[in-house]
């Protein structure tokens, strides 16, 4: 079977022999610049012959689309410094427009992006990054969607607890407003020929962020909106401790990956209806722990088959070739 046969058979709940293999991480030298990321997602797709391809846009082009602004010059790890944020008062969240999808210079690039590494890796599958209307909507409001980190730059966040008590029309607005610009972007993603998206929920399942209420207010009818569009083959990310993989088996999805090193989360064994994506802590990267690498993708093998192999998260931009190298031969 070719990677795209496998990857779909996978996706589709078909077994295979063996899990398949990919590993992503951020190229901050190359990633405000359209050409310049689909060239070295190309030569890292090449050079390690990954089963399948994540293209990993800079973490704040979605946050881009709606107004905010970074400085692209200035990071913190694998975020540019926040420079203003569009919702600054309550009130400001009721102007979160629509975006038209051709006028948007953050969506065009990586539509650009797409367009070049599909026409380069034509056998190769290939998914886009994108993040939920309510993680979105936490960066608008300069919150960092992890609930023990600041968003890097961010001066003066929005209490986001308070703004869903005095505003929550505007939020609920603001919110169907990301979900149909998310819908037509991911239209025009389908017409370049992507073999699926990589949902992000960043936060959303953690509950020192959102109770089990909210969650349900302001998560899950816009998530359905996003997924709904896309009917095809989508691995739903719940990124950081405490993410709760479990609460998204009834979504629209065809797969799940979480942190399985994470503080409050399950291992691989963990029983789901989904596929099952990860199993590798992304901290052990830039590290040169073989010894520990080995050892995490042996316990993966052990507790879980026909799954996607992959570092919990993106792993860190110092990551070495060898290791790299170690974990694609793994398999």
């Amino acid at each position: 079977m070719s990677k795209k046969e496998l990857f779909h058979a996978i996706l589709s709940g078909e077994k295979i022999e063996r899990p398949l293999v990919s590993c992503w991480h951020h190229f901050l030298e190359a990633e405000y610049d359209p050409t310049d990321l689909a060239q070295a997602t190309i030569a890292f797709a090449k050079k390690y012959d990954w089963d399948w391809i994540k293209i990993n846009p800079r973490a704040t082009y979605l946050a881009e689309t709606f107004g905010n602004t970074y400085d692209p010059e200035d990071y913190q790890e694998v975020f540019p410094r926040q420079v203003n944020q569009t919702i600054q008062k309550f009130p400001d969240v009721w102007t979160i427009p629509i975006v038209d999808v051709t006028n948007s210079a953050p969506l065009q690039e990586q539509l650009t992006a797409a367009k070049t590494i599909r026409a380069a890796l034509p056998e190769t599958p290939l998914i886009q990054t994108i993040f939920s209307p309510l993680t979105i909507l936490m960066f608008l409001t300069g919150n960092s969607s992890y609930y023990d980190q600041k968003m890097y730059g961010s001066q003066a966040p929005l209490d986001f607890k308070q703004l869903l008590e005095k505003e929550r029309f505007g939020v609920h607005q603001a919110l169907l407003h990301i979900s149909q610009t998310l819908v037509s972007y991911l239209k025009e993603l389908e017409t370049i020929g992507l073999d699926g998206i990589f949902y992000a929920v960043t936060g959303t399942a953690h509950p020192q962020l959102f109770s089990e209420a909210d969650f349900r207010e302001y998560s899950v009818p816009y998530d359905a909106i996003v997924l709904n569009a896309i009917k095809g083959k989508t691995i739903l990310h719940t990124c950081g401790p405490f993410a709760q993989p479990q609460r998204f088996e009834d979504y629209p999805i065809a797969a799940i990956s979480w942190d399985t090193n994470a503080k409050g989360n399950p291992d691989l064994s963990i029983d789901l209806k989904k596929i099952k994506v990860g199993g590798i802590s992304h901290q052990i990267f830039g590290k040169n722990q073989e010894v520990e690498l080995k050892k995490q993708i042996q316990q993966a093998l052990d507790q879980a088959s026909s799954f996607l192999l992959t570092p919990n998260c993106a792993v860190p931009v110092d990551v070495s070739a060898n290791e790299l190298t170690l974990f694609r031969k793994s398999i």
